[in-house]
């Protein structure tokens, strides 16, 4: 573990509290491991940027992939994921999530997660890209992910588990042994930024999301801003596999200009029957994958672009037609009424698609108990590259794997192996030793779990003392906030679907113009912090990929069109060095080595 000395500029800390558990984000797989170490008796506490419900798990429309069918094995399911992988995935990963995780969906629905259900009461299962059998579930027809989160917000309510909403996570704590000791984070108010506290835990859970946000046209939500990502990076994690993104090749177009979140359609549409067309109504995915229309979403999006090149068209059309009224109206409520929303009649008219940023492969380096390589540091969900998603994902992979690696999180910090989680931290630097927060004072009311209001001092005996020393190298200096759009365009004119050594070179010459500009945000706050975060990852999402020369799963070189086992059957490893620099590092072979955090911490 390397020590980066690297943090967000921010005022420091006002308020403080304690806890043995920091769960960062409030998806599914921060949720669930949430209220998994809630159960095992450990004082949790649940940050989250927006509401509880907020996050990207309840856009999910297709829903969640299991071997619970009658014939349906793990084994089966294990292979359909190797192969969406492209030769990337850890086989013991998947084998791990595809084992444990139909009993994790009935834990599921034993918390309160109501499926779709077929006449006889078993739970009805669909088809998607890249899986031979019919193994999804579903629920509300197209909405699996509101379902989900409905469950699990209500079951974290109902325990009463402490939760900080509306807030914006910094940075990582540290004590002096360069173990985790907390985070810092703001709690947001309108026009407010000194709502700066601490949350003081031996153990985080970093469940932050993904960072699509990172691209002009993105399924994300706006939360999505790759915080996590970033703070790991600062805090001296390794990084692995950013350049697989994945592109969902049925994003609904609203035009060539528009940006921001965009409405999906969910594959399962073409997992019951739907067809992609040209303007023509020829349908062209037919003798280009065995599985046509259902091939890995990889391949599918890099169809729907190779004809929208050769046709000059900026789109092509998904054809459910001859779905029918009732079935548009039972099964893709959701949809149907986001397409109806712009004008567009699905039950009467083909439906424009392009592929738009959707999910990210990788992310935070973890173990199969979701160890990062700093001790104490723990990642789940979207944020993490656990390995099971190799080069590409496989889909309504992502629902399963925050729950099968949350669950894992959570067995793992109530063992005890992160450092002494039932002894809060009473001490931790901030950064690499450039602030310590103390311990409250008597008196203080950690249960609250509430800041100061912002502008008023705190009451005398209630608030933390908060000593500082210069850092050796200063605060990371924060972008301005309207350099956010530029960003997005230039990862997708020159990182998108598409990319080849001269788009790469040139995307990274703009990032490290935008990095070097003088405009700074004069104020730390919210948009400022975001910002900064974007531009980070989105600088380590086009080093890989300049490096990676050759085209595998969601990585498409154009300048590098064949899959390169002999060279690249290995994954990039990125660290952000102490002189903020980037350090790339590819790993021996296929299998990612042991984290640092794999030999058990002493308490």
């Amino acid at each position: 573990m390397t020590s980066t000395g690297i943090r967000l500029d921010a005022p420091a800390p006002g308020w403080a509290i304690d806890a043995d558990v920091v769960v960062v984000g409030s998806g599914v797989a921060g949720l669930t491991a949430a209220l998994r170490c809630t159960a095992a008796g450990l004082a949790t506490v649940v940050v989250t940027k927006a509401r509880l419900d907020d996050g990207s798990t309840r856009w999910a429309q297709g829903g969640i992939a299991a071997a619970l069918g009658e014939g349906d094995t793990p084994e089966q399911h294990l292979d359909d994921t190797l192969v969406a992988g492209a030769g990337l995935c850890d086989e013991d990963a998947v084998r791990l999530l595809v084992t444990e995780g139909p009993d994790a969906v009935r834990r599921l629905i034993d918390t309160g997660a109501h499926f779709d259900t077929d006449a006889s009461g078993l739970i009805s299962l669909t088809r998607e890209g890249g899986h031979h059998r019919r193994r999804i579930a579903h629920a509300g027809g197209d909405a699996t992910g509101a379902e989900i989160s409905r469950a699990l917000v209500e079951a974290v309510r109902t325990r009463a588990v402490r939760t900080i909403e509306n807030a914006l996570v910094l940075d990582l704590l540290k004590d002096e042994q360069g173990r985790t000791a907390g985070i810092t984070l703001h709690v947001m108010g309108e026009g407010q930024h000194d709502g700066v506290g601490a949350v003081r835990a031996p153990a985080v859970v970093l469940a932050t999301g993904g960072m699509g946000q990172v691209f002009s046209a993105t399924t994300n939500p706006a939360v999505s801003t790759g915080d996590g990502v970033a703070l790991a990076l600062r805090a001296g994690a390794e990084i692995s596999d950013l350049e697989f993104v994945q592109f969902h090749p049925t994003v609904l177009f609203l035009g060539a200009d528009s940006e921001g979140q965009q409405p999906l359609v969910s594959e399962a549409v073409r997992g019951e029957g739907a067809h992609l067309v040209d303007a023509a109504g020829t349908r062209f995915m037919l003798g280009q994958h065995e599985l046509a229309e259902l091939a890995p979403r990889d391949i599918v999006a890099k169809a729907i672009t190779r004809q929208m090149l050769a046709q000059g068209a900026a789109h092509m059309y998904l054809d459910a037609r001859h779905f029918g009224a009732a079935m548009w109206e039972q099964r893709f409520p959701t949809i149907l009424a986001a397409c109806r929303s712009h004008g567009i009649d699905p039950v009467t008219e083909p439906i424009p698609v392009a592929p738009a940023a959707h999910y990210a492969s990788g992310g935070i380096r973890t173990d199969l108990r979701g160890r990062t390589t700093v001790p104490g540091l723990y990642a789940c969900g979207e944020v993490a590259c656990t390995g099971v998603h190799g080069a590409n994902r496989l889909a309504s992979n992502s629902l399963l794997e925050g729950l099968v690696f949350a669950e894992n999180i959570a067995a793992d910090i109530a063992a005890g192996t992160a450092a002494a989680a039932s002894t809060p931290v009473r001490e931790a630097a901030i950064g690499a030793g450039s602030a310590t927060v103390a311990a409250p004072a008597p008196g203080t009311d950690p249960a609250s779990g509430s800041a100061p209001a912002s502008g008023t001092d705190p009451a005398p005996g209630t608030a933390p003392a908060v000593a500082t020393d210069p850092a050796p190298e200063g605060p990371v200096p924060l972008l301005d906030p309207a350099v956010r759009i530029t960003i997005q365009r230039v990862m997708t004119e020159g990182a998108g679907v598409l990319r080849s050594a001269e788009s790469l070179a040139g995307a990274a010459g703009r990032l490290e113009a935008i990095r070097a500009d003088e405009r700074k945000a004069a104020v730390p706050g919210v948009e400022a912090w975001e910002t900064t975060n974007l531009l980070l990852v989105a600088r380590v999402l086009v080093a890989a990929a300049a490096a990676r020369e050759e085209t595998r799963g969601c990585h498409w070189r154009e300048d590098r069109p064949e899959r390169d086992d002999a060279a690249w059957r290995r994954h990039l490893v990125v660290r952000i060095t102490p002189e903020r620099s980037l350090d790339l590092s590819p790993t021996a072979g296929a299998t990612f080595p042991p984290t640092v955090a794999a030999t058990p911490l002493e308490p």
